[in-house]
């Protein structure tokens, strides 16, 4: 079973896609601001975070430059936001995001076939590193 971490702090969106990624055979978590978020990923080291950018405390660009830069967590780190500026994007990406997606443009059930597109080729890609 995959182990994900949702950081969002819009608990309405949080509760669907919480129940979406369950429905889908996921084991997820729920953190509700971007310290938090950084605190469980540290704690749970799961397969999968999805990160919102916006959010009280810390935002996610912070924490991914934490997840990536101080602890170099090899977690698949999926940026979901609002955020649709291609600076933004960018910034993300360098951070070292493995996806940025922006919620307007995604439902909640794409939201999670996207999610386990890039899980499945960031795993295709560690195999072929490993051989």
């Amino acid at each position: 079973m995959t182990n994900l971490l949702i950081v969002e702090d819009d608990m309405f969106l949080a509760d669907i896609y919480l129940t979406k990624f369950r429905e889908a055979g996921f084991q997820v978590e729920l953190a509700q601001d971007g310290k938090d978020g950084l605190r469980r990923a540290q704690e749970l080291q799961p397969d999968v975070i999805l990160l919102d950018i916006v959010m009280p405390n810390m935002d996610g660009f912070e924490v991914l430059q934490k997840l990536r830069g101080d602890m170099a967590v090899k977690t698949c780190i999926i940026l979901l936001t609002n955020l649709g500026q291609k600076e933004d994007q960018e910034r993300g990406m360098q951070l070292g995001a493995d996806a940025y997606l922006i919620k307007a443009h995604y439902t909640p059930t794409e939201v999670v076939v996207k999610v386990q597109e890039v899980l499945a080729k960031k795993n295709e890609s560690r195999r072929n590193e490993s051989r």
